[in-house]
C-alpha cells in the first residue's frame, strides 16, 4: 500500500492511496495536468484510477475533477449531497453523471482490494466526510476541513498506520492577518478548519508505536507556514499528555506545489 500527497494546501488538494491492483485519489482540487503529472512520478497513469472519493464540494477539492471524469471516466464517491453539487458545479463542465456513486458516512465500501470508510466531520459543506482507507491488515486517513475534532473522529482514526492530517493555521496570524472579520471567524469557527495546535492535540490522542508516518496538510497559504506548522505540532506531542515524544514518528509537512514523500506500508 502506497501513500503519497500530490498537492495539499488551501489552493488545492489531492492525495494517492494505492495498492498493487488498484489506484484511487482523495479529491481532485488541482489542474488535471498537476495531477497526471504527480501519478507518473510515482509509475501510475490517469488511466490506472479506479476510482476518485471526494471529501466535499469546496474547489480547492474538486477543481480538476471535470477534466478527469470525461479522460478517464472512472468512478466518483461522495455523499449524496456533495455529488449534488458537483452535478450543480458549471465550473467543472459536462460529465457522465453515472460516474457520481453516493456513499454514506460509516458505511464502508470498496475499490478493487481497498476498503474505505468516510466518516463526518464538521465543516461549511453539504455533506463532507474524512476518509479511512485500508488494504491488508494496514490502513491511513486523510482528515482534513474540520473545525474542530470530538470523540467520533478520535475513534475513527485509532490504529494507523498513516494520516494525513489538516494543520491549516496559526490562531495568531489568522487573528492579526488580513483577511476580513467574517472570514477569520469561519476559520475559527467548528465548522472551519484545524489549527496547528489543535492539530497537534488531535495526535496526541492517536498516537501508537505502529504509526508509521504523519503528513501535516491543507496549510493555509496566507495565515500558516511550513516551519510554524512543524514546530507547532511537535510542541503539542511534547508537552501533551500522552506517552510519547514527537522524535517517535515521521512528521512531515505535504507542500502545496510539491509532492510529498512515497510512504510504502
Amino acid at each position: 500500500m502506497r501513500f503519497v500527497s500530490i498537492a495539499s494546501g488551501s489552493s488545492g488538494n489531492c492525495i494517492y492511496i494505492g495498492s498493487e491492483n488498484t489506484h484511487i485519489l482523495v479529491d481532485a482540487g488541482i489542474s488535471n495536468k498537476r495531477i497526471e503529472q504527480g501519478l507518473n512520478e510515482i509509475g501510475v497513469k490517469g488511466s490506472d484510477l479506479s476510482g476518485v472519493v471526494i471529501t466535499h464540494e469546496h474547489s480547492d477539492h474538486i477543481r480538476g475533477l471535470g477534466v478527469l471524469a470525461r479522460k478517464h471516466g472512472m468512478p466518483i464517491y461522495g455523499t449524496r449531497e456533495t455529488l449534488e453539487e458537483i452535478a450543480s458545479s458549471s465550473s467543472l463542465g459536462v460529465f457522465p453523471r453515472e460516474l457520481l456513486k453516493p456513499v454514506s458516512p460509516d458505511v464502508y465500501f470498496t475499490v478493487g482490494d481497498l476498503t474505505i470508510q468516510p466518516f463526518s466531520i464538521d465543516h461549511d459543506a453539504a455533506n463532507p466526510v474524512a476518509y479511512r482507507v485500508q488494504n491488508g491488515k494496514k490502513s491511513v486517513a486523510v482528515a482534513t476541513d474540520m473545525g474542530h475534532f470530538n470523540q467520533y473522529i478520535i475513534e475513527h482514526l485509532q490504529g494507523l498506520d498513516a494520516i494525513l492530517l489538516e494543520a491549516n493555521h496559526d490562531v495568531n496570524m489568522l487573528e492579526t492577518g488580513p483577511y476580513p472579520y467574517y472570514l477569520k471567524r469561519r476559520i475559527l469557527s467548528d465548522h472551519g478548519h484545524l489549527s496547528n495546535e489543535n492539530a497537534g492535540r488531535l495526535l496526541n490522542h492517536i498516537l501508537h508505536d505502529r504509526l508509521k508516518h504523519i503528513f501535516l496538510g491543507h496549510l493555509s497559504k496566507e495565515n500558516n507556514f511550513e516551519e510554524l506548522a512543524y514546530e507547532t505540532v511537535k510542541l503539542e506531542i511534547d508537552q501533551g499528555d500522552c506517552p510519547y515524544s514527537s522524535r517517535d514518528f515521521a512528521i512531515e509537512v505535504a507542500g502545496r506545489d510539491a509532492m510529498s514523500q512515497i510512504v510504502t506500508l
